[in-house]
């Protein structure tokens, strides 16, 4: 199984970009995915990984529940763990799935469905696609129900208050959306709706969106 949030994410990016195999479509791909990409870089990410290697030392170790202790996304009771700094040490009240995964790689997840269908739902061929990788990394339980749930914007990024994290989450969602060359009427409200939940203004988002463009389109093809 993966242990990597990135590569974990990584599972249904590929998926959701791969729609028109427009030179667009795989420059987005490669900005997203590609070596020191967005998923390298991401803060959000990083936070996740250390949060997740904590649960990964203690897990088995029979570490007594502290009540109202501070805690590891998704395992009660470990004492010794915070939240992610980019969630202001608290973690939003998302259920865990199986496979523990870190709550931050979860709302990722969701927000790259939800942001996939916002031109319509995913075809049959890119849920194939999403799955086998999934099936392949022992995560195809967790990955299903996520495609055959809608949930609200306002559930995905609950509690997601740092700047930063708030910027990633918008350009994560603005890249699978402009990654078959526009970005449609119905996907410019979905982007407007996001941005409203996330906090974020109008400047803010002409900028997020203005540099995500610039290093897409710099992308090779």
């Amino acid at each position: 199984m993966l242990n990597n949030p990135a590569d974990i994410l990584s599972i249904v990016l590929r998926g959701a970009m791969g729609r028109s195999g427009r030179k667009r479509a795989k420059r987005a791909t490669r900005f997203i995915t590609g070596n020191g990409g967005f998923l390298t870089a991401s803060t959000v990410l990083a936070a996740a990984g250390v949060a997740w290697g904590i649960y990964d030392s203690v897990k088995g170790q029979n570490v007594p529940e502290v009540p109202g202790g501070p805690q590891v996304p998704g395992v009660p009771g470990v004492l010794g763990a915070t939240a992610p700094a980019a969630f202001g040490g608290v973690m939003p009240p998302i259920p865990v799935l199986p496979a523990a995964l870190p709550n931050p790689v979860l709302q990722m997840i969701r927000l790259a469905v939800s942001a996939s269908r916002a031109d319509g739902e995913l075809t049959g061929q890119e849920r194939e696609v999403i799955l086998g990788r999934a099936k392949e990394a022992g995560l195809d339980a967790v990955i299903e129900a996520e495609l055959t749930t809608v949930r609200p914007l306002a559930e995905i990024v609950r509690g997601i208050a740092d700047p930063a994290a708030r910027k990633e989450f918008y350009t994560l969602a603005f890249t699978i959306v402009r990654a078959d060359e526009t970005v449609t009427g119905g996907e410019r409200i979905y982007l407007a709706q996001l941005a409203h939940q996330l906090g974020l203004d109008p400047a803010a988002v002409i900028a997020i969106e203005a540099e995500t463009a610039a290093k897409i389109d710099a992308q090779s093809e």
